[in-house]
């Protein structure tokens, strides 16, 4: 019986891969600093701080498709409700940067102004620990984790899934977002959080918190795009793709796929609501508007624009849309959502790969290497040039009988 020899596993990254990480790393933790503070403000090199907002928010978008990848692009489970988890790390965040307020509000209250405008005697019992910053980062991951968890058990145990599934996922978000526009629910109504001054006592406004704010989400992006080729190389990524290539064939092989896709579909939350509690604090606000089915959407396009089952796909799916919609929604906001409709459409029709699968098959033409002429053929057609008084190349060029022989 012939012995089957499993492929080693490789480097995490490449010699090149590494070095644009760490360039990556650099860019956004050092340099990108050094443009903000310490470069004039008339210098043709300095970044605004209207760049440092939008390209901070951008890579809190980043994490939220990467996430998506993970899901839809490696194992098959299309989500249109991962802004749910979003928006629910970012009331975690916000919920501590409302106590971080204090009595500087407009009522000059230990409660929030919402709640003393709303005639709320005391703090809700979920606002417990929220005036806790570690508390706040553990909420962080274990709510959109548990809600995902719940959630997910049921529907992998019931084995939902397709378009099934995808709708399922939109009902839930839409049926959240009710919830928070309640005033009642003491998570600030439609208007939601904002008004925030400060985190960790430090005045959230200046231009140093704006930076340290920055380079921890840039590294934050970085580090989960590693933690998700780690996860994907592993064995536990090729069943989370043999799950989406054959579900039924995998539990044939004596693979169970409901722990495999309930642990993938839970860390994808917990990475969404992690992008949510870094998106808060740059720009300054969060409301159930998050919760909407068109921002789910919009994680799904920019996998898809990107490339999905790639990791780099959808981060750079997520930059290239929200910042041609930065610039469409100033010059042309009246065609914006047509230009993101045409744009979904055309990528299925005819990048079904994205722009990466795109790219990586025009590099595949170029470094495509040219068949030699086999020496005996060659060495025939110089002996035949040679007796015919014709050079070896007008040889090939010459028209050829029913024999196969040159004329």
């Amino acid at each position: 019986m012939s012995k089957v020899v499993l492929p080693t596993k490789g480097p995490l990254l490449s010699g090149k891969g590494w070095t644009a990480f760490f360039v990556a790393l650099i860019v956004v933790c050092a340099v990108a600093p050094v443009l903000n503070i310490w470069v004039p403000v008339d210098s043709p090199l300095h970044m605004s701080d209207y760049a440092v907002a939008l390209v901070g928010k951008i890579m809190c978008y980043a994490i939220c498709a990467l996430a998506m990848d993970l899901i839809w692009g490696y194992t098959g489970i299309l989500s249109l409700g991962h802004g749910l988890f979003f928006a629910l790390g970012g009331y975690m965040m916000g919920m501590y940067l409302m106590r971080q307020i204090g009595r500087d509000g407009n009522y000059k209250s230990d409660l929030p102004d919402f709640m003393v405008f709303l005639d709320w005697k005391t703090l809700p019992w979920h606002w417990t620990f929220s005036d806790s910053f570690i508390a706040t980062l553990i909420l962080i991951v274990a709510v959109p984790g548990l809600i995902a968890f719940v959630f997910g058990f049921f529907a992998f145990r019931s084995r939902i899934k397709g378009v099934y599934f995808s709708i399922i996922t939109q009902a839930m978000t839409f049926a959240a977002m009710l919830l928070f526009f309640r005033n009642e629910t003491g998570f600030g109504g439609n208007n939601g959080f904002t008004d925030f001054k400060r985190i960790l006592n430090i005045p959230i406004a200046t231009q140093e918190m704006r930076m340290t704010l920055f380079a921890l989400t840039g590294a934050t992006l970085l580090g989960f795009f590693l933690f998700a080729k780690w996860l994907i190389g592993s064995k536990f990524g090729r069943v989370l793709q043999a799950i989406r290539d054959a579900e039924t064939r995998v539990m044939f092989s004596g693979y169970n796929p409901l722990p495999y896709k309930l642990t993938i579909w839970v860390i994808s939350a917990i990475m969404c609501g992690v992008a949510g509690a870094l998106y808060v604090p740059q720009v300054g606000i969060i409301n159930p508007g998050e919760m909407s089915a068109a921002n789910s959407i919009e994680i799904a396009i920019w996998a898809a624009v990107g490339g999905r089952a790639t990791l780099i796909g959808p981060i750079i799916g997520a930059f290239i849309v929200n910042g041609a919609k930065s610039w469409l929604t100033v010059a042309y906001p009246e065609y914006w959502l047509y230009f993101l409709g045409a744009l979904f459409i055309a990528v299925t029709l005819f990048l079904p790969n994205g722009i990466v699968g795109l790219v990586r098959k025009w590099v595949s033409r170029e470094k495509k290497p040219v068949s030699p002429e086999p020496v005996q053929d060659a060495a025939a057609r110089r002996s035949v040039a040679a007796e015919q008084g014709v050079e070896p190349d007008a040889l090939a060029s010459l028209p050829v009988d029913a024999k196969g022989a040159r004329a």
